[in-house]
């Protein structure tokens, strides 16, 4: 993140310092996007409350959940939802500052099979899953955890734009931005085979920096590839049908993000 951060303050400075021909929007447009990404996370520490447990699972590796690139899963109008999804609205303030908000639609699932450490207390008669060394292996009879429904950052960002090159109807922008936000998981988790809670629940906070490239055309239509770092923080993970279970756990993102959309005046 930090380093995300500071490439971002290079990249404006940098900017700054070049001369543009013409600004890359200018004050008053607005823009939308959509698009799809590819998630990674750093290896995160769960820990899982109730009424007769309190137990913490140490590095545990997840990934995102990619779904079949076809027609069916990714522009069928009923399920262009499904994949892991941008969505967001923008507004140009000043010419090449922006504001936004929208949704980042990840989605997280943790490795099934893996064995970390435990530490703390499980349930009575789930003693056995545990070894006398504190490992355990994450059964799908002991835990299933994925937030696929999904891990949706909804998220508010601060941008500055380059125009680096324009000709004709091409112009082609440098993109640097910050962001915050807040989580609204809906997370698919099966503990001691207990029900699960299928709903959406406002679970933590994010906090984000990127970097982009963007290709202009027309003035109207962009197509737009961007890198994004973040932090997520979610001290309130719903786990099952009972209001007593709940998760924390909080994680370092990257995102890669491809995305098209619209920027008009009114």
């Amino acid at each position: 993140m930090k380093k995300l951060l500071l490439l971002a303050l290079v990249i404006v400075s940098t900017s700054v310092a070049i001369a543009q021909t013409e600004p890359a929007y200018k004050k008053g447009k607005f823009y939308a996007f959509w698009g799809w990404n590819r998630a990674h996370y750093t290896n995160s520490t769960i820990h899982f409350t109730g009424d007769d447990y309190d137990f913490t699972l140490h590095r545990v590796v997840a990934h995102d959940k990619l779904s079949a690139v076809n027609y069916h899963n990714y522009l069928q109008p009923n399920r262009i939802t499904i994949p892991q999804t941008n969505f967001k609205i923008g507004y140009f303030f000043k010419d090449n500052m922006a504001v936004n908000i929208g949704v980042d639609h990840m989605k997280y699932v943790m490795d099934q099979g893996q064995t970390v450490r435990l530490t703390g207390t499980v349930r009575p008669g789930f003693e056995n899953h545990v070894s006398p060394d504190g490992d355990v292996k994450l059964t799908e009879d002991f835990l299933m955890f994925e937030h696929t429904d999904g891990l949706n950052y909804i998220n508010s960002e601060f941008e500055y734009y380059h125009n680096f090159y324009k000709r004709g109807i091409l112009k082609i922008n440098g993109i640097a931005g910050v962001g915050a936000g807040f989580l609204l998981p809906k997370t698919n988790s099966t503990l001691f085979s207990e029900e699960r809670h299928d709903d959406f629940h406002l679970a933590g906070f994010g906090l984000n920096g990127k970097i982009a490239a963007d290709v202009l055309l027309w003035d109207l239509f962009f197509l737009r590839c961007e890198g994004k770092q973040g932090y997520i923080n979610m001290p309130s993970i719903r786990t099952t049908a009972s209001s007593s279970d709940k998760a924390s756990q909080h994680f370092w993102f990257a995102q890669v993000n491809f995305l098209f959309g619209f920027a008009w005046n009114f």
